[in-house]
């Protein structure tokens, strides 16, 4: 009978000092930054003209590699400004380049963020209105400010990204 009163004490006792190791375990929620993040200033929106000129840089870089995409281009707001989907685009990346867009003109980061915060368990992300955890969403400054985004759906996530890169690269 001792010898179970002693194992018990002895669990508890290992119960407790786990349960103080685990309480003092940093929240990753918890981490306060001392500058706001992603606080690039909203500028004049993208024009049609420029907007068109995004998307066929995105269109050669597809193209190049074979790739059968979506391509839009939002304004600052998230409304779209430019489309195209190319031949052979599957029709479910319609929506789904256009949501992107949106995501990082509002959001003013790149999709890719959102993907990445997911998988490291910062489900809360997935409660917010208009985030899309899927890379391919990219932001587009000019002087730096945002003016637009551009949004690339169709192939895997990296693909997108690439092609997404590529228009983006036409804004300075």
């Amino acid at each position: 009978m001792p010898s179970r009163q002693l194992a018990g004490i002895v669990a508890g006792a290992v119960l407790l000092v786990a349960g103080a190791a685990l309480a003092q375990q940093p929240n990753p929620l918890d981490n306060i930054p001392d500058n706001m993040p992603f606080s690039v200033p909203y500028g004049m929106s993208i024009g049609a003209d420029k907007a068109r000129e995004v998307i066929a840089a995105a269109v050669t870089e597809a193209k190049r590699r074979n790739w059968p995409l979506v391509i839009s281009v939002v304004d600052g707001a998230g409304n779209l400004v430019s489309f195209e989907r190319m031949d052979g685009a599957q029709l479910g990346s319609i929506e789904i380049a256009q949501h992107k867009a949106r995501a990082a003109a509002k959001f003013r980061r790149e999709t890719k963020i959102f993907e990445g915060a997911i998988q490291n368990g910062l489900n809360y992300i997935i409660t917010l209105d208009g985030v899309i955890g899927s890379r391919g969403g990219i932001p587009l400054v000019e002087g730096g400010k945002l003016i637009g985004a551009i949004g690339v759906s169709g192939g895997t996530g990296s693909q997108d990204e690439v092609v997404a890169k590529a228009g983006a690269a036409l804004i300075k």
